[in-house]
């Protein structure tokens, strides 16, 4: 059927699958005699045992989801999985869409691909509005397609970094849509960004005919962030929305999918895919989704928002005791924050001293952000990096809620980042002391005097 099975496979079964699509490529026939410049000749015994003989990789030169005659087995896991994923993809709550496929690169170059399939359509177009997020690589993926990212800056409300409409429907105005290549917007982001309002950006990419790319990087995981997808292409527009295989699925980094709405979109995107590709994404995410089957992902999906309410609840009672507060960001379901603010007016150097402290400590993934760092990336100058604002109202620290966290991780988390923020207050009594008995004997010689 093509479907995610309800119930996992044990690693035996598996196993005997992977097996029978390898004998079914030709550099696995026992009389196959080779005589072309790709054969799928592996001289390592280890390297054929780590691919399961799985060694054409997926796809023709000329469309990476195309059939190979030579490799009947891969182009049947490739096949598969896209069938899969999209099961899964709709199970998470996105139940409109229509395709999609794995591609082996990660979401960045993912977003890349997609731009410039869009360059195609819209051969006049050279912006991209961008609703602001401070990551790096979505910001590359606009600048490696040869575009010109138009930067929105975001609306504060209350603890919250929201998407500025007025002003993107303002510069489509400015600009002038036939020169607009896309909207690229972003779900799933680190607090106190939430994710974009898709709905009334996909009205307005509907209403000026403009096409609109989401990234989604870790926002399969969020029914959340699924939903305003599914709302989204309801109302409006949304081309194509791009995940990382890793972040949801825990498979190692390498792989990404591209999913949207209309069949014939995304098949364009898998054909501006050049040349041949690895199959290693698209065995990793098949040989996880046949073990855990639909029950043991939805296991994990409800696992992670249990394990965000915990650690919500336990983050802020932390921030209480050092009276600090957990910044109010409803808006975000994956990631929280938690204000920095007496840190920061204690010493400057600080906070990023709080953030050495816990990566020595073997905490990682936790962030921590200062005000007013000022970034250039690809000759792009941003005030207030990392924290998608030129003035954010305090530092703070983020930590998320991600799939496959466990109970353990947060409370270790908090015991270590508790600890170290114990040591800033020792050593800031310390100071006072210090400076108290300074003043007191600065004032004792003034009255000698």
């Amino acid at each position: 059927k093509g479907k995610c099975p309800e119930d996992g496979w044990d690693e035996s079964t598996i196993e005997l699958f992977l097996h029978e699509l390898a004998i079914m490529d030709s550099n696995n026939f026992l009389g196959n005699c080779g005589v072309g410049e790709r054969e799928g000749r592996v001289v390592s015994g280890l390297v054929a045992r780590r691919h399961y003989r799985l060694i054409h990789g997926i796809g023709r030169s000329g469309d990476i989801s195309a059939v190979q005659p030579k490799a009947a087995g891969s182009s049947l896991l490739n096949k598969l999985t896209n069938s899969i994923v999209l099961d899964v993809i709709k199970l998470a709550g996105v139940r409109t869409v229509t395709s999609c496929f794995v591609v082996p690169m990660a979401t960045g170059m993912s977003l890349t691909l997609c731009f410039l399939t869009l360059r195609h359509k819209r051969p006049k177009a050279k912006y991209i509005i961008w609703p602001r997020i401070d990551q790096k690589s979505c910001f590359k993926s606009m600048i490696t397609a040869g575009f010109e990212p138009v930067v929105i800056e975001n609306v504060l409300e209350g603890d919250e970094l929201r998407t500025d409409l007025e002003a993107v429907e303002a510069k489509i105005k400015a600009l002038g849509a036939e020169n607009i290549l896309c909207v690229h917007s972003t779900t799933s982001c680190f607090a106190p960004r939430v994710p974009d309002r898709l709905e009334e950006l996909a009205v307005i990419c509907a209403n000026y005919d403009i096409p609109h790319i989401v990234n989604n990087a870790y926002g399969v995981q969020s029914s959340k962030c699924m939903h305003l997808i599914q709302q989204g292409a309801r109302v409006g527009r949304i081309d194509a929305f791009v995940q990382s295989l890793d972040k949801n699925f825990m498979v190692p980094v390498g792989g990404a999918i591209i999913a949207g709405f209309n069949e014939s979109f995304i098949q364009e995107i898998s054909k501006m895919y050049p040349g041949r590709a690895s199959a290693s994404p698209s065995l990793d995410v098949l040989i996880t989704l046949l073990s855990l089957g639909t029950t043991g992902y939805k296991k994990l999906l409800k696992e992670r928002k249990e394990m965000f309410s915990y650690l919500s609840s336990e983050l802020k009672k932390l921030a209480d005791n050092h009276n600090e507060r957990l910044l109010d960001t409803p808006h975000n379901p994956i990631s929280l924050a938690m204000s920095l603010k007496n840190l920061d007016e204690a010493n400057d150097a600080a906070v990023t001293q709080l953030g050495s402290m816990l990566f020595t400590r073997q905490v990682s993934g936790a962030r921590v952000v200062p005000c007013g760092s000022v970034q250039t990336v690809n000759n792009y100058t941003f005030k207030g990096f990392m924290s998608h604002a030129n003035d954010y109202p305090c530092a703070y620290l983020n930590a998320a809620s991600a799939i496959g966290i466990k109970k353990q991780d947060v409370d270790v988390f908090l015991k270590r980042l508790d600890k170290c923020l114990k040591t800033f207050r020792k050593e800031a009594k310390q100071e006072k002391s210090i400076n108290e008995i300074s003043d007191a004997n600065t004032a004792t010689e003034q009255l000698e005097d």
